[in-house]
């Protein structure tokens, strides 16, 4: 139990910020209503909750699951075994990760069916499958992470050249809905589990970097869709999104039956993946088999509470929010909030907190959680305060910010030390996570609804993308500060062993 109060503790600390927040927006200049408000407390509780049993979880059976795997396929001394590993298990966890499910469904509700959800969810996992595979390769080869990243961005880049508007902000919004709170754990395991096999240095600088490449993947598979099918001139609306219940607790019991469905799709094939691997390979004690069983259960309970309290607490305050603040006719006000929203609702992403721990321990606590959870809030903030003024000036166009963007993070790469490049990169998957892709991107939404001129599927769409961008910039920065402090000798520690 002492694992519950921990994250307990954390979760409701994590929490409270956009709580306060929403409050205090509903008690002055954008009142909600009973209903809303009520709502969005009982989601609060149903979040606090589940995420705390969520982390536990995580904690207890995802993060040595994925561990296990990795270091057995790297035991295996076989290179189409690593390969084959990353491909299925790309696959599996992509196809089932709530988030990108999230999207999706967003996607096709604002498009009107246009765009299917269940074709966006393949096809996104298809490309995270391939990149997954080719990430752990680089690992075994020891591939430059600098040179991987440069060159796949110079492969995206090119393509996004032939990308509509709307495909290129699906694109860059999927890759970060692709790394949620289901997938960063297994993946940072599975980095981990193979790279531990390496020495020293080589093993901590590889034991990040793969979730920065695997939701590269996204935005390939999407781009490369939007070059191959080629569709005419889309746009969206919000008509009929919101929940029309007038009951408090309608929403949550509606929620309940998909969200035990879409989780135990999520859950079951890396529980059917774990048993043949345990039976096949791993051998694990009674009590270690019942503990990762145990940790799994964890999981699926506290993610269904979890996403039952967004989906029907949460999603829906964003949206109102959005289009009540941007009807005030105050661009600084809506600039300001986006950038205040950015800099709280980071704190309840559960990914950052399985990523901000292992790189505090792989680092022996030479990187501390609150230095990167605030440098990746800074640049959250800065995400959405910089989307808010794309919508509001809607001549501003994604690529403005994405291209200079990932320009300035792949040029960082070769001046910051090697350790905080695979930190960055990966940060970016999960600063876009499950909060973002519901309870920010239905803000967006809802002031390009509010917004004359504005679109809600080319500007409301493009938040989770700038959110996975700006905390690249932002922890590159942190980096070169520490080197900065380092050749001064402000500094001494274990991250001098990766130096650029």
């Amino acid at each position: 139990m002492n694992i519950l109060t921990e994250k307990f503790r954390e979760v409701l600390m994590a929490l409270l910020p956009i709580t306060i927040l929403v409050l205090l927006l509903n008690f002055t200049i954008a009142p909600l209503g009973a209903l809303q408000i009520g709502r969005f407390l009982l989601g609060a509780v149903f979040i606090i909750v589940g995420l705390t049993i969520f982390l536990a979880g995580t904690e207890i059976g995802i993060g040595p699951l994925g561990a296990l795997l990795g270091q057995s396929a790297a035991k295996s001394n076989k290179i189409w075994i690593v390969g084959l590993v990353g491909l299925g298990i790309g696959f599996l966890i992509s196809i089932a990760e709530p988030d990108l499910h999230i999207l999706a469904g967003q996607v096709e509700i604002v498009t009107g069916g246009m765009f299917a959800k269940f074709s966006i969810v393949a096809v996104v996992s298809i490309g995270i499958a391939v990149m997954l595979a080719l990430g752990l390769l680089r690992i075994v080869f020891n591939i430059s992470l600098r040179n991987f990243l440069a060159v796949t961005y110079a492969l995206i880049l090119l393509l996004s050249l032939f990308s509509s508007s709307e495909f290129l902000a699906i694109a860059f919004d999927a890759s970060g809905t692709t790394t949620g709170a289901m997938t960063v754990p297994f993946i940072l395991a599975l980095a981990l589990g193979i790279s531990s096999l390496k020495a020293g240095k080589a093993s901590e600088e590889d034991s990040f970097g793969l979730l920065g490449i695997a939701s590269t993947g996204a935005i390939l598979a999407v781009l490369l869709l939007n070059i191959l099918v080629a569709p005419g001139k889309i746009t969206g609306s919000l008509a009929d999104k919101l929940i029309q219940s007038t009951s408090l607790w309608g929403p949550f019991l509606q929620a309940m039956p998909a969200t035990i469905q879409e989780v135990l799709l999520a859950l079951s094939p890396l529980l059917a993946l774990f048993c043949f691997a345990n039976l096949c390979f791993f051998k694990l004690s009674r009590k270690g088999f019942q503990k990762i069983i145990k940790g799994l259960v964890f999981t699926f309970v506290g993610f269904v509470l979890f996403l039952i309290g967004v989906n029907a607490g949460f999603m829906d305050v964003g949206t109102i929010l959005g289009q009540s603040i941007a009807s005030l006719g105050s661009p600084g006000l809506v600039i300001s909030l986006g950038f205040i929203l950015g800099l709280v609702v980071i704190l309840a992403e559960p990914a950052v907190y399985v990523l901000t721990e292992q790189i505090e321990n792989v680092t022996s606590g030479y990187l501390k959680k609150p230095l990167i959870l605030g440098t990746l809030s800074l640049g959250v903030a800065f995400a959405v305060g910089l989307s808010m003024l794309r919508i509001l000036v809607p001549e501003i166009q994604l690529w403005y910010y994405l291209l200079p963007g990932y320009i300035i993070s792949i040029a960082m790469t070769f001046f910051v030390p090697k350790l905080f490049i695979g930190i960055a990169f990966d940060s970016g998957g999960v600063a876009s996570g499950t909060m973002t892709a519901t309870f920010i991107l239905a803000f967006a939404q809802g002031v390009a609804e509010a917004v004359e001129g504005a679109d809600v599927l080319i500007d409301g769409f493009g938040v989770i993308s700038m959110a996975a961008l700006t905390p690249v910039i932002a922890l590159q920065t942190l980096g070169l500060i520490f080197k900065l402090k380092a050749a001064k000798g402000g500094v001494e520690t274990s991250g001098q062993q990766a130096d650029s």
